[in-house]
């Protein structure tokens, strides 16, 4: 009997539909039409995602083959989709969350033109339709489809407002940043053809095991596949885009880094477990590389002015998190993480987009202030997300958190110090963003102060279902201290992840590690509220000037690589291209007429002469030949 699973095919190709009829209709659907269509086509993925899932906790896994996407010789790549605990979660967190954005556009971007705003959420569609295709494929072929399919909508959105050049800018930006990584990507997915003879998560998992890929090959093609994580997932090096990414419409933002782009990598990285638990220098780089980024992601938000910039810098610092915990071994708790993340960061998200639409198209806190009084929800809900991102029991983030910081505890204490600081610098800037917005006198214009409103239902509702969520959304992985059994997604999770969560802490010093984390978690919360509560604008001086303009890493950046590849392309345009190129481009065309001149010169017309040219050039051939016999 076929699988009933065979259907999965529907899950994402109900986003592409949504993306061809807006796309091609924008001209003549009207908006109601277009969210409809938009957001219809999510729910109704997130409905079946919802049965997929049911289908897997009851034991039903699938790999649906459905033809040959490419057969060159041995080399046989199907188009297969992948329903497995891993996916399945990773789709309910997608449509789930991917549905209440798109719920909420529809009143955020209610002002803009009917064709753009088909436009709108056609990519949005699209986007949704790439990472569910990432995240289902059942070998890297196709998930590197997904993976490039998510970079091109990204560039898309980011970009969305075209006529602004700085946007453009942000968009060409992700755009290359992300090719770097991706390059890495597609060279680990020919290294496994030319090794394995395959790319299928199946074949390429047994080969590990069976020792018929060496280790070097799988440190080679670990340390290439975490270069593509590190372009997608915003880790150092690879990390100045995304930022930059906020240039794109607030829900897009939440989009972005929230449920589906950023958190390719983790999934990647998740999904190929067992070859990276072969090779323990890629672990310790990603172990490093994700506290670097981090930490100094959380300094960089201490000094941000700019309400989505310190998001930002709060979801490259909350990735480095999950990196983190994924070189530490602990896949589980950086996929724990990803869902919790997913929660209370588009919860912020979309609380900033209130923030903004109340303002008027504001965006410096500076310029805010006392906005509890009238944006009472969007304040409860903010709330509700700074005390999850903080992690503070038994909120979602709480959890998560725990989770990371003691697999960090149990590779190395020092990993562990780094990890807390960095943790209560997140719990200081994300209360000191709260209480520059929201409490104390306001501070922006009279005009502002006057149109200052409460968002409509179809934004605020997605906001207390995503502050419910923050609140609920831990309990699915109490830790076995609390409870026996309680990791209920540890336990979901096992087919899929190989375990090396293997706590070696007693439960005394495990208690202790959660008391000092929130109890240090609170301090700052209360020093960031002394500090805060009545903000008077100031302009940043001395350290505080560094971290405001982020270490100078972009400038860094630009003098280092930038501005020198510029040259480059200008030397090589203006003086290798035309001084070299062209002269020789045109030298050969100047030989040639040269040499068509002298040719015409041997026409005489004269047949005698023609003759004659022919019986000494045949008497010439047959004297060479004869003395060049053997």
């Amino acid at each position: 009997m076929q699988n009933v699973l065979q259907i999965v095919y529907l899950i994402p190709l109900l986003p592409l539909i949504g993306f061809l009829v807006n796309g091609l209709g924008r001209k003549h659907l009207s908006k109601s039409m277009i969210s409809v269509i938009g957001c219809g086509t999510i729910l109704a993925s997130f409905v079946l995602s919802i049965w997929v899932f049911l289908q897997v906790k009851g034991g039903n896994t699938h790999v649906a083959d459905y033809f040959n996407f490419i057969s060159v010789g041995a080399l046989k790549i199907p188009f297969a989709l992948q329903i497995d605990q891993l996916s399945s979660l990773f789709l309910l967190i997608i449509t789930g969350v991917g549905f209440l954005i798109h719920v909420y556009s529809t009143s955020y971007m209610q002002e803009e033109k009917t064709e753009h705003f088909g436009r709108y959420f056609a990519y949005l569609n699209l986007f949704i339709f790439s990472m569910l295709l990432l995240v289902m494929g059942a070998n890297f072929v196709i998930m590197f489809i997904g993976w490039e399919g998510v970079g091109l909508c990204s560039y898309l959105l980011i970009g969305y407002w075209f006529k602004k050049q700085d946007y453009n800018k942000a968009a060409n930006k992700a755009f290359i940043m992300n090719r770097i990584g991706d390059l890495a990507f597609l060279i680990a997915i020919f290294w496994l053809i030319a090794k394995v003879g395959s790319v299928s998560y199946t074949e390429v998992f047994s080969a590990a095991n069976l020792a018929k890929l060496k280790a070097t090959d799988i440190t080679i093609i670990t340390l290439l596949l975490f270069i593509g994580a590190t372009g997608k997932s915003a880790q150092i090096p690879l990390y100045t885009w995304l930022p930059d990414a906020m240039a794109g419409p607030t829900p897009v933002s939440a989009l972005i880094h929230a449920a589906t782009m950023v958190t390719a990598g983790i999934y990647m990285i998740a999904r190929s477990n067992l070859l990276y638990s072969m090779s323990h220098i890629t672990m310790d780089i990603i172990t490093y590389v994700g506290l670097a980024t981090a930490l100094l992601a959380a300094t960089i938000a201490l000094k941000q002015n700019d309400i989505k910039k310190v998001l930002a810098y709060s979801t490259v610092s909350q990735l480095g998190f999950m990196f983190l915990a994924l070189g530490c071994g602990a896949y589980t708790a950086a996929v724990f993480h990803v869902m919790t993340h997913a929660f209370f960061k588009a919860l912020m998200f979309l609380g900033s987009g209130s923030v903004i639409h109340a303002m008027g198209g504001e965006q410096d806190i500076r310029n805010m202030g006392g906005l509890s009084k009238k944006l009472k929800i969007t304040f409860i809900t903010f709330l509700i997300g700074c005390i999850a991102i903080a992690g503070i029991p038994p909120f979602s983030g709480f959890f998560s958190k725990d989770a990371i910081l003691l697999s960090a505890f149990e590779k190395s204490p020092v990993l562990y110090g780094i990890a807390l600081f960095t943790a209560l610098l997140t719990a200081f800037y994300m209360f000191r963003l709260l209480f520059i917005t929201f409490t104390g006198k306001f501070r922006g214009t009279q005009e502002q102060e006057h149109h200052l409103h409460e968002s409509p239902v179809s934004m605020t509702v997605p906001l207390i279902i995503l502050a419910v969520l923050s609140i609920i959304g831990g309990f699915v992985g109490i830790p076995e201290v609390f409870m026996h059994g309680g990791d209920k997604l540890g336990e979901f999770l096992s087919p899929v992840i190989s375990s090396h969560e293997v706590h070696n802490v007693s439960h005394s010093t495990e208690y202790l590690l959660m008391g000092l984390s929130t109890g240090l978690v609170i301090i700052m919360i209360i020093f960031a509220w002394i500090k805060f509560k009545n903000y008077q604008r100031s302009e940043a001086t001395g350290f505080g000037k560094v971290l405001e303009n982020k270490w100078y890493v972009d400038e860094l950046y630009e003098s280092i690589i930038v501005n020198p590849l510029n040259k480059l392309g200008s030397f090589f345009s203006s003086i290798f291209e035309k001084s070299v190129l062209d002269d020789m481009v045109n030298g050969v065309g100047k030989m040639v007429n040269y040499g068509s001149r002298q040719m015409r010169l041997l026409q005489s017309g004269q047949v005698g002469n023609y003759v004659l040219l022919m019986v000494v050039s045949m008497v010439i051939i047959f004297v060479i030949q004869f003395f060049l016999r053997k």
